[in-house]
């Protein structure tokens, strides 16, 4: 998507980099696809637009390439939110674990607080 959506991406110049290019973005529609309901209308509408042929012509084909490339970006979209609201649930019954760093900076501390504590004891 990027190579067709990006600010920076270069309009396709050749007809065959405008067919891989809908290839590509075809194989991301169905395997994104497979990950939302089947009458999903963001769906329904990506695969009307994989299943027409591509058109002849300069214009008319790169004007397609740019509405696949933003039907499989509102499908990614769509899951990400799906995805989002699915995992809120699971995140709060999942139990915090503590990064590595986390727990050697605790030991850290607890081996300073003991050395200091010895340190500070009358010597008898």
């Amino acid at each position: 998507m990027t190579l067709v959506l990006g600010e920076d991406s270069p309009v396709p110049e050749t007809a065959a980099d405008v067919e891989d290019l809908v290839l590509q973005l075809r194989g991301h529609v169905n395997q994104l696809g497979s990950l939302m309901p089947s009458q999903e209308p963001a769906l329904l509408r990506a695969q009307q637009l994989c299943s027409d042929g591509l058109p002849e012509g300069y214009l008319p084909s790169r004007v397609h390439l740019v509405r696949l490339a933003e039907a499989t970006q509102e499908l990614i979209a769509k899951i990400r939110l799906d995805d989002v609201g699915a995992s809120r649930p699971a995140r709060r019954l999942a139990r915090w674990k503590p990064q590595i760093n986390v727990l050697r900076g605790a030991v850290f501390a607890v081996a300073l607080t003991c050395l200091v504590w010895a340190a500070s004891a009358p010597r008898t």
